[in-house]
This record gives C-alpha cells, sequence and structure tokens, in this order.
C-alpha cells in the first residue's frame, strides 16, 4: 500500500468490581480478526509500571496531571493483518497495532480510543488510560493503521490513509468488545469512544457511521473536517501567510483567537506549516504550492478526498465535545463551534454537550510553560469520561 489494591467493594452504576478468577494465570485473551498478540498478566497496567512508550504520549499533558494508581491486570498488545510498517512499536515494524488492557477490578466499562495527531498506539495512555483504569474500565486503543509525517503513504487514492483511520476504529471496537465479554463473562454495560484531536475526529465519525457499537462518546478538540469548510485547508494557509508577513489581522481573520498570539511562535515552527504540508500529500497529492499559497476553493482533487471522511454532525449517541478558546492549531471558531451548530442542524442536539473551555490550547503541552495563561484540557476530559 502507497500510502491499586483496594479491600472494600466500590459500586459503579450498581455494579460491584469483580475480579476473573484466572486473572494471575495469564490465559490468552482472543482478539477476533488479529494477525498477532501477546497477553501479558501485569501488577501495573499504567504508565508507571506497565507496557507502554512513552515517546508515543510526549506533549499531550502537563506535569501537574495526577501521577496514577497502580491497577493489577491482564494487558494484550497485537496487531490486525495490515501491508504498511510505518509502527516500529514492539519491534514489529507492523502497522494496525493495538493494546488491550483489562483491570481486575472491572466496572463493566470499555472506552476505545484511537490515537491523536499521527501517534502510535499508546498515545493515550497518560491521557485517558491511566484514569479509566483507575476507574475500573477496560481500555483499548489503535494506532489508526498507519503512523508518523508519512502517514500519506499508506494507501493508493487520495483519501485512503485517513479512511482506514475510521475502519480501525471499528475493527478494534468490535474485537475489544468481544475479548472483554470472554474475559470476563459478560457483555460491558458501556462502551465509550473517546479521543483527542485525530482521536476525537474519529469518535465524530463513530457516533454518526458506526453508534451500534457505543454508548456514549468523548471528545477533546477533535479534528473537524466538511467538503465546503471549515477543515485545516481553509484556515492553515491565510495562518501562515500572516505570519510570514508579519500580519496578525489575517491570523484572527482565519479564526484564531487574537489573545492565544503568545503561542503563534511555536505553533508556526511546529504544526502550521508541517500539519498543512502531509494532509495536502494525503489528500491532494499533486499540489506542489507552497503551504501558504494553498487555495482550498481550487482544488478539486482535496474536495473530493474530503467528502470521503467528512462528517455531517448526526451523531446517534451522546457526546461531549471539550474544546479549548486559544487552541492554536484548530481554532474553536472553525472547527467545534461548527460541529456544534452541524449537530444542531441534524436535529439531534439534545445528545451533544458542548463545553468550550477559556484560555485552553490544543493539548496540554504547553501548559508548564504557561501555568498563568493556559488552562488544562485533560483533566475535563478524564472526568466526561467517567463521569466524575
Amino acid at each position: 500500500m502507497r500510502r491499586l489494591a483496594v479491600s472494600l467493594v466500590v459500586l459503579v452504576l450498581g455494579a460491584p468490581f469483580q475480579t476473573p478468577a484466572e486473572a494471575h494465570g495469564c490465559k490468552p485473551v482472543r482478539v477476533q480478526g488479529a494477525e498477532y498478540s501477546e497477553t501479558t498478566c501485569l501488577r501495573d497496567l499504567t504508565t508507571l509500571g506497565g507496557r507502554t512508550n512513552p515517546a508515543d504520549y510526549a506533549g499531550l499533558t502537563h506535569a501537574a496531571l495526577p501521577q496514577p494508581e497502580p491497577v493489577r491486570g491482564t494487558q494484550v498488545d497485537g496487531y490486525f493483518p495490515d501491508t504498511s510498517h510505518t509502527n516500529a512499536n514492539n519491534g514489529w515494524n507492523h502497522d494496525a497495532q493495538f493494546v488491550l488492557r483489562l483491570p481486575d477490578k472491572w466496572n463493566g466499562g470499555l472506552v476505545v480510543a484511537g490515537s491523536p495527531g499521527v501517534r502510535a498506539q499508546y498515545a493515550n495512555d497518560r491521557a485517558i488510560s491511566d484514569a479509566v483504569l483507575a476507574k475500573g474500565y477496560a481500555y483499548a486503543a489503535t494506532d489508526k493503521g498507519n503512523t508518523g509525517a508519512e502517514f500519506y503513504r499508506d494507501g493508493v487514492n487520495p483519501g485512503d490513509a485517513m479512511v482506514e483511520w475510521n475502519r480501525r476504529m471499528t475493527e478494534l471496537t468490535r474485537a475489544a468488545r468481544a475479548a472483554t465479554t470472554q474475559y470476563y463473562k459478560r457483555k460491558p454495560r458501556e462502551v465509550v469512544a473517546a479521543g483527542i484531536s485525530n482521536g476525537g475526529y474519529l469518535v465524530r465519525w463513530q457516533l454518526e457511521n458506526h453508534p451500534e457499537l457505543y454508548t456514549r462518546g468523548v471528545d477533546l478538540e477533535g479534528t473537524l473536517w466538511t467538503a465546503k469548510g471549515p477543515n485545516l485547508f481553509t484556515f492553515l494557509p491565510p495562518a501562515i501567510r500572516g505570519y510570514e508577513q508579519q500580519n496578525p489581522a489575517m491570523i484572527t481573520a482565519a479564526g484564531f483567537d487574537s489573545r492565544s498570539s503568545f503561542l503563534w511562535d511555536y505553533h508556526y515552527a511546529v504544526y502550521w506549516k508541517l500539519t498543512q504540508r502531509i494532509y495536502a500529500a494525503e489528500l491532494d497529492p499533486t499540489y506542489t504550492g507552497t503551504e501558504g499559497d494553498y487555495d482550498y476553493t481550487t482544488r478539486s482533487q482535496a474536495q473530493n478526498a474530503v467528502r470521503r471522511i467528512a462528517l455531517t454532525g448526526n451523531i446517534q449517541r451522546p457526546l461531549t465535545t471539550i474544546h479549548g478558546t486559544y487552541d492554536s492549531l484548530l481554532p474553536i471558531t472553525q472547527d467545534s463551534d461548527v460541529y456544534a451548530a452541524m449537530v444542531r442542524k441534524a436535529g439531534q442536539g439534545r445528545l451533544h454537550r458542548y463545553q468550550r473551555v477559556e484560555a485552553g490550547n490544543h493539548v496540554d503541552g504547553l501548559v508548564d510553560a504557561y501555568p498563568d495563561r493556559l488552562t488544562p484540557l485533560v483533566p475535563l476530559l478524564r472526568r466526561a469520561i467517567s463521569k466524575s
């Protein structure tokens, strides 16, 4: 292709935590459809003692985020059949990798996540997995089928790699539901789709297209793709031009909050041009101009490709969306404000809880540099997932 131990019995929604009889026997857990998997029984499934890759989640959270307590359980790592090789985790050099974590003390819930950005399957371990495991949820995550700054090489036609993202989320959710049922001897009482940025996009898409797999979803600053715009092709190029021409008015006109200007140097250097370049390579591979000169209105190939991954707002399950007003990659006025309106237009406003967070940026990596100017978002994400 081209492209802790506790002595109490804790009740959660009326269901007691349960300990499977063979939890420490390391009996293999079958993951339907997986080409390969490894089952490991661990004294700690969290990032402090578990099987993970810190490089996957670096920069996504802030230092003051509480450290996890140990959670004993079983972890399954593996991959589904795929022909691309962008993910080197576990020494497998194989895409479509996944992780499934099954705590001994289970509250009956399952959280499924897709990776943010172009990161791999452990990217949500600090932000989501640690927190939900502590609450007793089982947890599963996918690498979306391709990773890295050259993810666009996976596939044949424009948009193929991103279409695969949605398919891999669906594939893992089905497999994780079955594996969880097999392991605990009963079906999950709820299945929550959760994600950040591109992982948040997956949440939206799944609730629109595969609501039968989930009871609800939580997205943090999910990426918005619409064929007519807005999408990152409509606001990143003018922001890039405005920065390069030292014209802040152009950046605010593109949708960025003027009060977030202290973040623009960093985002121009790290995010704006690279993001524009690699998504153009995926969705509009014949474009040969510069990032700032890109004009989406004239690029029919890109518009056709975006239609393949576009969102409609027609969610069929409850969704919580959280987005920061200082987001300097996906400006809130061009993303979640618009998606909330789309949900209302589709007649599904009753299903949508939208939380606009003053001074929240895109991910929490810069909170430590600006502790008096930025509001961390991951604690809000965690509370929304666990409803606490």
